[in-house]
C-alpha cells in the first residue's frame, strides 16, 4: 500500500464533499491572455497575478469551493502584500491543485484530432508540486466529434496518457483529476455525444485499471452529454441530465471518489441548471458517487468581465465570483432555481 494511501483517500473525499466543488483557474498564460484581450485587459504577468489574487482572496469562497486548480505560474505567485497564494488558499481551507499537462497537440497523421502531452519529467514535477503544498492535480484530454472522428486510436492514445499520469500522481501523493473532455463544438446530436462519451469513458477506465490506478483515490472530470453548439435540435436541461447520468452509470465504476463536471462552453446559468437536474430525484439516488462541479468560465466569467483590470472594480467582481460559486454549490445539492439568480450577490 502506498505511503500516501490514506491522505489520497481523504483528499479525494474532501474535494467532492457535500455542497462544494472545484474551481478551475488553471488557464495557461496564452489562454488567460486571450480572455483578457476579449475584455480589454492588458496581457502581462502582473495582470494575471492581480486577477488570480482577486479570485483567491474572495471572502468566504471556501464555503463553496473545496479546491482550486492552479497553473505553474500561479502556484509560485503571491499577493501584492507578499503572501504566497498557497498560504491564502490554506487560510480559506481550499485544497491546492495544479494543472500538469502541457496542452493538447495535433495527433500526427490524424487530421482534426489531438493528443495531450506532458508525461516527460512528470514524476519530478509532481514531487516538486507536492512539496509546494499541492494535493491534487489535473490532466485534460480533448476528444472532438466530427466527420469520421473521433478515431479509436485517438481515444486510445489519450486514455493511455491519462492513465500514466494518474498512476504517477498517486505514486507521488496527489489525487489525479482525470479529464477526458468531449468537446461541445459541432452540430452533433445528444445521441452522438452519448455514444462518443461512453466509448471514451470505457477506454479511459480500462486503461486506468491496467495502470493499477485506485478509483477511490481519483476524481473524474467529464463533459456532460449534450447537443453540439450548432445542432438544430438542442436537448433540454432535464434531457442533458438524464443522458449524462445514464452514460456515467454505464461507464464509471461505483468506487470512483466523485464526479466533478467541466462546464465546457455552457453559459453560467446552463452549467448550474444541468448540475441541478443531476442532483434532483430521481437521478440523484441513481448515482453511487457525489456529483459536483469543476468549472472555470462558468464561475469566473462574470467577475472577469466586471473587473476589466481595474482595482476599483475588484470588490464588485468578487461578489459576482462568490455568487457563481454559491449558485453551483446550491445546484450540486439539487436546490437551484432561476429565482436564486436574482438574490443579491454578497461576498
Amino acid at each position: 500500500m502506498s505511503a500516501y494511501a490514506q491522505e489520497l483517500k481523504n483528499t479525494a473525499q474532501a474535494m467532492v464533499s457535500n455542497g462544494q466543488g472545484i474551481l478551475a483557474m488553471d488557464e495557461s498564460n496564452g489562454t488567460c491572455n486571450k480572455r483578457f484581450d476579449k475584455v480589454g485587459i492588458p496581457t502581462s504577468e502582473e495582470m494575471r497575478r492581480s486577477y488570480r489574487e482577486l479570485i483567491l482572496t474572495t471572502p468566504n469562497v471556501g464555503n463553496y469551493i473545496s479546491g482550486a486548480i492552479l497553473y505553474d505560474e500561479t502556484i509560485r505567485q503571491s499577493t501584492k502584500d507578499g503572501k504566497p497564494f498557497t498560504q491564502v488558499m490554506k487560510d480559506q481551507d481550499v485544497i491546492i491543485g495544479i494543472k500538469v499537462d502541457t496542452g493538447a497537440k495535433d495527433l500526427a497523421k490524424f487530421p482534426g484530432e489531438k493528443v495531450t502531452e506532458g508525461l516527460t519529467g512528470l514524476r519530478d514535477r509532481l514531487s516538486e508540486y507536492y512539496k509546494m503544498g499541492a494535493r491534487f492535480s489535473k490532466w485534460r484530454a480533448v476528444i472532438t466529434i466530427g466527420d469520421g472522428i473521433p478515431t479509436q486510436f485517438c481515444i486510445d492514445a489519450n486514455a493511455h496518457a491519462l492513465a500514466r499520469y494518474a498512476a504517477l500522481c498517486q505514486e507521488n501523493g496527489l489525487v489525479p483529476i482525470v479529464e477526458p473532455e468531449v468537446l461541445i463544438n459541432g452540430d452533433h446530436t445528444i445521441e452522438q455525444c452519448y455514444d462518443v462519451t461512453n466509448q471514451t469513458l470505457w477506454t479511459v477506465f480500462d486503461q486506468l485499471h491496467r495502470h493499477r490506478v485506485e478509483f477511490d483515490k481519483m476524481v473524474l472530470k467529464p463533459s456532460m452529454v449534450i447537443s453540439g453548439l450548432d445542432c438544430p435540435q438542442q436537448a433540454s436541461p432535464k434531457q442533458v441530465a438524464e443522458w449524462t447520468i445514464k452514460c456515467l452509470r454505464k461507464s464509471v465504476p461505483a468506487d470512483v471518489a466523485g464526479i466533478a463536471f467541466l462546464s465546457g462552453g455552457q453559459t453560467p446559468e446552463q452549467a448550474a441548471e444541468h448540475l441541478h437536474w443531476m442532483n434532483s430525484e430521481p437521478l440523484k439516488s441513481q448515482c453511487p458517487w457525489p456529483v459536483t462541479f469543476s468549472y472555470a468560465r462558468a464561475i469566473q466569467q462574470p467577475a472577469l468581465e466586471n473587473w476589466k483590470g481595474q482595482e476599483s472594480n475588484a470588490g464588485e467582481a468578487q461578489k459576482l465570483l462568490h455568487h457563481r460559486a454559491k449558485m453551483n454549490s446550491v445546484a450540486s445539492q439539487g436546490q437551484y432555481s432561476s429565482d436564486k439568480e436574482k438574490e443579491p450577490a454578497m461576498a
